[in-house]
């Protein structure tokens, strides 16, 4: 299927949920709601029990994943069990990535040889049905063995822009990125709409001329704000934290998980919504 695909013919909404928060059913009618509601590529999270690029609401979500019982193995049956047409994307840390693959096995001279690396994850990630990783604690610097792996298996490699991230590193994130590229554009919970564009059209502007669809994300939380975003020029929003926080309401108040899934549908609905009226705000080129 690939990723590029979920932003072909319109503004793509991507949302994020970790996988098995609060529980793997839930979980898996959960994400199955955001396909419903639109959702055109999904990012699931594969919780770490160190996740240092994440805030509160995400931090919870990892923990309530990981008493579950949720395990990188676990994870691949996750994604194996979703009844979903649309492309998944698992985010997580690269440890754990890297670590899956690690056993002991005996040469034929009796020697012992570590099986280590990137590879066997994404192998069976390939064989399950992921389409690519977001894995935001790996340097681009360090990235070969992973994006060699994602090749060898057909799978995208998406990477994270910030503000801050320098020069030197946009180039060799450019080097290696597929997919789509996910923009951290600082963008205030309700600021103004110049205030959006600004800051979106400024995190635009480094990489205007990457051959990758460029999706925002940070702090998106209404149709309103991915209409704003996608008039600034993105291909496409990330939404994670607005959504996680449904799923922990739902949890703290045992409310039903049909019902939980329901709001989750209908703000998809509505995030999916504003980014296609963002599409319809933008200048359109002038023809010659």
């Amino acid at each position: 299927m690939g990723l590029e695909t979920a932003f072909a013919d319109e503004p793509a909404f991507v949302p994020y949920l970790a996988a098995g928060d609060p529980n793997y059913e839930a979980s898996i009618e959960y994400v199955e709601a955001l396909a419903k509601g639109g959702a055109d590529a999904i990012e699931l999270g594969l919780p770490f029990s160190e996740p240092i690029a994440e805030g509160t609401t995400i931090q919870n979500a990892i923990v309530r994943s990981l008493e579950s019982g949720m395990t990188p193995e676990r994870f691949l049956g996750f994604v194996a069990d979703l009844d979903v047409d649309v492309p998944l994307v698992c985010m997580t840390y690269y440890n754990l990535i890297y670590q899956y693959g690690e056993s002991d096995s005996e040469t034929a001279s009796g020697e012992t040889a570590s099986q280590e690396g990137p590879r066997p994850f994404v192998e069976k990630a390939a064989e399950v049905g992921l389409e690519g990783f977001v894995v935001p604690d790996l340097p681009a610097e360090e990235a070969g063995p992973l994006r060699d792996a994602c090749d060898e298996f057909g799978l995208d490699l998406v990477f994270i822009v910030a503000p801050t991230t320098t020069e030197e590193r946009l180039e060799r994130m450019r080097e290696q990125v597929s997919g789509y590229v996910y923009v951290q554009a600082r963008l205030g919970v309700t600021g103004a709409r110049d205030d959006v564009d600004d800051a979106t059209e400024e995190s635009l502007a480094r990489i205007t001329d990457w051959d990758v669809p460029k999706a925002v994300g940070f702090g998106i939380k209404t149709g309103d704000h991915a209409e704003r975003i996608v008039g600034a020029g993105a291909d496409g929003v990330i939404v994670g934290s607005a959504l996680v926080d449904i799923v922990a309401e739902g949890y703290e108040n045992g409310d039903p998980t049909g019902e939980v899934a329901a709001r989750l549908e209908a703000l998809a609905r509505e995030l999916k919504a504003g980014a296609l009226r963002g599409a319809r705000t933008r200048p359109q080129p002038e023809r010659t």
